[in-house]
Order: C-alpha cells, then sequence, then structure tokens
C-alpha cells in the first residue's frame, strides 16, 4: 500500500479522500513551447512522497528533471532541454545538445569518443564502405513513440509507468529499436528502467549502450561521497585515483577526469552504488545488473559552471572501437537477437537510510569470493 506522510493508505482509504489521483500523484504529458526545446514532449512524473522527474518522450526516452522535497538530484548543464530539430549530430555535437538530465542513454551502436569503422556487413559498396560514429552515438538524439503512460492500480499498489520505442535506422544501415519502460509507484522515491534493444534488421550490427547518470548540486557539493564497491580504479593519465571519491568545492580551471572501477556484485549480479551528502542527509543510488552491463565509469568534473559527477553503467570498457573490434569484444547482435537492461535510482533519506546503504556496499566490497564476470549475453 502507498505510505504517504507517514502513514499507508489502500486504495480505497486513499481515493475516499480525493476527487482524483492526480491531488496526490500523477504522470502527465506537458510540451515545451520555446527556445531549443520547442516541441519536446515530457510526462511529468509525481509519486506524492516529494520524488518527482520527468521523462523527455523527444530525447530517446531518457529521465531529465529529477528532485527530491524540491532540491535537485541530477546535474542540469548550461545547454538545458534541446529539440532533436537542434540537435548537431557530428563528431562532438553531443555537447551541444547534452543537457544534463539524471539518465541520457547512449548508443544504441556506440559509445564513447568519435570513431570510422567498416561498413561491410551493410551489403551496400556502391554508397559507403565505412560509417562515422560521433561521440556517445546517435539514440539520443532521437524522438521515441510514446506507447502510453499511467496509473494503473494492482490491489492496493498504484502504478505509475510510461513506455516508448526509439528506432535507430538507416537504410542499408543499422535497424536498432530500443522499448524502454519506465515504472514507479504512489508513495515510492525510486523508478525502475527496463530496456530491451532488438536488432529488427536483417544484418549483424554492431551494440553498445552506456547510462550516463548525472548527479549535480546541491547533492554534489564540497565533502559528498562516492559509494562503490570495486576492486580497483585506474584513471585518465591527466589525473589520479587519490581522494577521488570525496567531492571538492567547484575549483576554476578544472580538468575533467573518468575513473574506471572494477566493479563487485552482490550473489544476485546487482551493483549498488551512490553519491551521499551527509551534511544534508540525502543522498542518490543506482543499482545495476553487472551481468548486463559488465563496466561501470565515474566521470567526475568539479568544474565552476560545469560541477557534477555521472555514474556510468556500460557494455563494454572505453577504449577505442578498433580496440574493441581487434580484441574480440565488440558486441554485435545478429537479425532479431536482442537484449535487456535493467536500472534503479533512487533516494537515500536521512542517516540511517545512507549508513545502511554504506553497509550494503561495504558488505560486496568484503566478501572474498566475488561472482565472476558473465558474458553479458
Amino acid at each position: 500500500m502507498p505510505e504517504l506522510w507517514g502513514r499507508t493508505y489502500s486504495q480505497a482509504e486513499l481515493m475516499r479522500r480525493v476527487g482524483r489521483l492526480d491531488q496526490v500523484a500523477w504522470v502527465r504529458e506537458v510540451t515545451l513551447n520555446d527556445g531549443q526545446g520547442r516541441g519536446v514532449r515530457i510526462l511529468e512524473f509525481r509519486t506524492g512522497s516529494g520524488f518527482a522527474f520527468d521523462v523527455l518522450v523527444d530525447r530517446a526516452f531518457d529521465v531529465g528533471r529529477c528532485e527530491y522535497e524540491g532540491r535537485a538530484l541530477n546535474w542540469t548543464s548550461s545547454v538545458g532541454v534541446v529539440a532533436p530539430a537542434f540537435y548537431e549530430n557530428d563528431a562532438w555535437g553531443w555537447f551541444r545538445a547534452w543537457g544534463g538530465g539524471m539518465v541520457v542513454t547512449c548508443g544504441l551502436d556506440h559509445t564513447m569518443n568519435g570513431a570510422r569503422d567498416t561498413a561491410a556487413q551493410f551489403h551496400q559498396p556502391h554508397m559507403f564502405e565505412s560509417v562515422d560514429y560521433g561521440l556517445h552515438g546517435r539514440v539520443g538524439g532521437l524522438p521515441a513513440r510514446l506507447l502510453g503512460y499511467g496509473e494503473t492500480w494492482d490491489g492496493d499498489e498504484c502504478i505509475l509507468w510510461a513506455e516508448g520505442e526509439v528506432r535507430q535506422v538507416s537504410v542499408f544501415g543499422e535497424t536498432l529499436i530500443l522499448r524502454r519502460r519506465i515504472e514507479t509507484r504512489v508513495g515510492a522515491s525510486h523508478f525502475t528502467l527496463h530496456d530491451e534493444v532488438r536488432n529488427a534488421g536483417y544484418s549483424r550490427t554492431s551494440h553498445m549502450v552506456l547510462y550516463h547518470c548525472n548527479v549535480g548540486f546541491p547533492l554534489v557539493d564540497g565533502g559528498s561521497e562516492l559509494l562503490i564497491p570495486s576492486a580497483g580504479t585506474t584513471t585518465d593519465p591527466w589525473s589520479s585515483v587519490e581522494g577521488y571519491r570525496t567531492l571538492t568545492e567547484p575549483q576554476a580551471d578544472f580538468q575533467e577526469a573518468c575513473f574506471y572501477e572494477a566493479v563487485q556484485a552482490e550473489a544476485s549480479g546487482q551493483v549498488p552504488v551512490a553519491v551521499v551528502n551527509r551534511r544534508l542527509g540525502l543522498g542518490l543510488y543506482q543499482v545495476f545488473d553487472r551481468r548486463q552491463l559488465p563496466e561501470f565509469m565515474v566521470w567526475r568534473m568539479m568544474g565552476e559552471g560545469a560541477y557534477a559527477v555521472a555514474l556510468e553503467p556500460g557494455t563494454n570498457r572505453a577504449v577505442p572501437r578498433s580496440e574493441l573490434r581487434s580484441t574480440g569484444q565488440l558486441i554485435e547482435l545478429e537479425p532479431g537477437e536482442r537484449r535487456t537492461y535493467d536500472l534503479e535510482l533512487g533516494v537515500l533519506r536521512g542517516d540511517t537510510a545512507i549508513d545502511g546503504f554504506q553497509e550494503r556496499v561495504a558488505r560486496v566490497s568484503a566478501v572474498a569470493a566475488q561472482v565472476p564476470r558473465p558474458d553479458p549475453k
């Protein structure tokens, strides 16, 4: 049953007190009508607990703004929401349309820096023999087809949900279909994301996905901490892993860096990570399945005006595409083949919740015999 304001309510008890459910919680469709975001459809989720988030239907069905009791959890960049019509899909155009947001999907056939690779698998030698891939791929700039949304009672639980489909397709190229369901509940302070990616074409197609989950102020601040169950950390050559899990105040001329974690999983395969601000008594947690997403990276940017960290589980190591291909690590989906991915993000409210999650992370870190890193197929 939903827990609201310190009390649980059955469906009958709650509905006796309101004329419509949206007095308490809702999923509502709105459309932006100005600036570069003009025309973008948004689904506003409000759970009644103080937890709220927006699904950007026309930006890959990603999650944009996310807040708890009026305080932002996600990072919002200086760019803001950008409609697909204004998306610059060149090598570095992703930066001109990256508005931040709680979940930004990268893929579906490429992540990381721009690259060029063979197009021989698409059997069109007259037109092109290679494909150019921009930073983090194409999917993030594509609009979704809205399949449905709403509030559904299941006994005394009320599910708030939305489903969408994103098509990354080309004549004589890839035909990759992302079907996404985002779900929460009345009274909850978290949401789940379930993705299915399918090769709906008739040619073998490369596949990658990375979830760029961006956390910002006030959760990110001087003294905030990263909680990660890891067996080891490496970083970019210009940075250092020493002390990186404690965040600093904004710094002038700061140079971003990525940190690559050998994350450890619970027996179920789940990996719990978090950003916590003990001064506020607030945290944002993420849980993903290492069998689906075996790699994990932290993007750390402590610069002025671009002050954020990102929790980034993904399918592949952050190395050049050519290296993945040459070492046999490039995922290729056969026609009709599909993969699924699950992600949960939510709030840690108060010292008890933060301490409990920290203990969960510590238990994973302390296990001597870790679950093997399986094939993510």
